[in-house]
């Protein structure tokens, strides 16, 4: 349990760091839910997968290879948001990935 409860805080402050500046934006709510509860599930997801390589880049393709249905959705109809959520998927998954072997091991 306590390992959950640490995946769940750094995927809420995963998620916090991405809508920030949405926010600003002032993009719409479903837009700021929809990437804040992806983050909160990639910090239930990245730190369990036990895959032999770094876990910065462990979270940094799992992150890059979930943002893919986003980008599909995203970019057809606004193909400059596609390169700001390839960097921060890929800042955040290698966050995410090395935050979880830090607190959870």
């Amino acid at each position: 349990m306590h390992d959950i409860f640490f995946a769940l805080l750094i995927g809420i402050v995963a998620g916090i760091i991405d809508i920030i500046p949405m926010i600003i934006q002032k993009m719409n709510k479903a837009a700021n839910l929809s990437a804040f509860t992806h983050w909160v599930v990639l910090g239930l997801i990245i730190p369990f997968v036990s895959w032999d390589i770094a876990p910065w880049l462990k979270g940094l393709v799992i992150a890059e290879l979930s943002a893919v249905p986003v980008l599909f959705m995203v970019g057809a109809g606004d193909k400059k948001a596609v390169l700001p959520i390839v960097a921060m998927s890929a800042l955040l998954g290698a966050a995410v990935g090395a935050a979880g072997k830090y607190f959870i091991g």
